[in-house]
């Protein structure tokens, strides 16, 4: 699993540390590319795939709970691509704003971010009793252990690259 996680890790970056450095205008120099939003869809379906990747790596499934599994999977995908695109606009309005946020805007921002935390949480609780009419209880909870942890990690690689509001 190690080896999957620091391709998925690796993968993270490249998503959003060049996103960062072409929306800083100090930091960014002409001579800087600035990567399009058709790259970064490419990157996130990068991403996706090697989530999927780590999960089937670690996620013991029987060939039956593995035909019924995967469709259930890209559907709760698909609900999560929409919370992400939500976080993907909340990053760049950040980047594209952060050296002169307001007080409003600082506060309107971190509660929009916590809003899609909160999101997510929702969704997973939406989508248990489906995955565990799938798995049963104790392979839905292996799932979103496994789901989480890569989450995790993808939040921490963005989160770095995010320049702290200046009071």
């Amino acid at each position: 699993m190690k080896t999957i996680v620091t391709l998925l890790t690796f993968g993270a970056a490249l998503l959003f540390a060049p996103g960062i450095a072409s929306a800083q205008p100090e930091n960014r120099t002409e001579s800087e590319p600035k990567i399009t939003d058709l790259e970064i869809s490419m990157m996130r379906k990068d991403l996706r795939d090697q989530k999927k990747q780590v999960i089937a790596a670690n996620l013991p499934l029987t060939g039956d709970e593995a035909t019924k599994f995967w469709p259930v999977y890209d559907a709760y995908t698909q609900q999560t691509i929409k919370i992400n695109d939500l976080r993907l606009a909340l990053f760049k309005e950040y980047a594209a704003n952060y050296t002169t946020m307001t007080d409003a805007q600082a506060g309107n921002y971190i509660r929009r971010w916590n809003e899609a935390d909160n999101a997510f949480t929702n969704l997973r609780q939406e989508w248990i009793p489906k995955f565990e009419q799938v798995l049963g209880a104790k392979k839905t909870a292996t799932f979103f252990q496994i789901e989480r942890r890569v989450g995790l990690m993808i939040e921490l690689q963005l989160s770095s690259q995010l320049p702290l509001v200046q009071p």
